[in-house]
């Protein structure tokens, strides 16, 4: 396979999905590469309360059935594989999957998200969804009443933590080293939330619960020594992975990964654009994706349709 699109878009996610559906309402005719593992995060994501529209909650995988189901409603085309390779040297741009498929893009679309990092024990993966989170902001509204514990030692972990303590009784904070990363005014704040307190030189050597999560195992890093810890709830803020490894550097980028955009989604190279949590490294939200997944697809369209219009005009 290879196609000549105006638009191609790499990621399924909600920064992907509505990137289609306005480029597709723009007569654009866009290719989206969805990638193996279709529609992202909210693939993992139990009960979705916050997405507007639904006034009672929807399980996260429906909700990314649901959006799929609209773009493929407006015709376009979704390529189930992995994105492996572009060249964005040059316009059009190409891209080429790991099945080999081909692609040409006028414009282009990255919408390829990031993932949590996760201790990558067995016992933890059992319970994702069912106690275990590494979104705060996404679920923290079902722990009301319980004792919750959050690990990391970043401004992510004391930022989760702060926001934990408007639904949970307690917070505790696991950190594997004796002092926080975090910068001083979240460190403060933390510090002296009533609510939070810390557990230094440890780690979560096992998550336990069978149907639901029920307590962690913490090892002392220093010691080896191990004990339970009962909690209703488990957040992993150690951090995300923008999914941008593909781009091979081409794209101006954070440390991290992250793509540097303009603010109206525009990347460095003119003519493609970012959208959802490859770019954003703040509010990872499924709503603030699919809008700027909106915002990319608009400028997509007034790039080319300017592009268009200093094209010389032929005999």
């Amino acid at each position: 396979m290879e196609e000549n699109r105006k638009v191609v878009i790499i990621g399924s996610g909600s920064a992907g999905y509505t990137a289609a559906i306005y480029a597709a309402r723009a007569n654009l005719d866009p290719l989206l590469f969805g990638g193996i593992a279709m529609g992202g995060q909210l693939m993992i994501t139990s009960d979705v309360e916050n997405f507007p529209g639904f006034p009672e909650p929807v399980m996260g995988p429906e909700l990314m059935e649901r959006m799929q189901k609209q773009v493929e409603r407006l015709g376009v085309k979704i390529v189930q594989e992995l994105v492996s390779k572009v060249d964005l040297s040059k316009r059009p741009f190409y891209v080429e999957t790991t099945e080999g498929k081909k692609a040409y893009a006028e414009a282009l679309i990255v919408a390829t998200g990031a993932t949590a990092k996760w201790l990558g024990i067995p016992s933890e993966k059992k319970l994702m969804g069912k106690g275990v989170s590494a979104c705060a902001t996404c679920d923290g509204f079902f722990f009301k009443g319980k004792e919750v514990v959050v690990v990391g030692g970043g401004d992510t972990a004391m930022e989760e933590a702060n926001f934990l303590t408007k639904f949970a009784t307690k917070v505790r904070v696991v950190h594997r080293r004796d002092s926080l990363r975090a910068s001083k005014i979240m460190q403060d704040r933390a510090k002296y939330n009533p609510k939070i307190s810390f557990i230094w030189d440890s780690a979560v050597d096992e998550v336990l619960g069978t149907e639901k999560l029920t307590g962690v195992r913490l090892k002392n890093v220093k010691t080896g020594k191990t004990e339970d810890l009962a909690c209703g709830g488990l957040f992993m803020a150690i951090g995300h992975t923008p999914a941008t490894q593909f781009l091979g550097g081409q794209l101006k980028s954070d440390a991290s990964g992250y793509i540097e955009t303009d603010g109206r989604t525009r990347t460095s190279v003119d003519g493609v654009f970012a959208a959802g949590d490859c770019m954003d490294t703040r509010y990872r939200q499924a709503v603030t994706a699919a809008g700027t997944g909106c915002m990319a697809a608009l400028e997509a369209e007034r790039f080319l349709a300017e592009h268009e219009s200093h094209q010389p005009a032929t005999a």
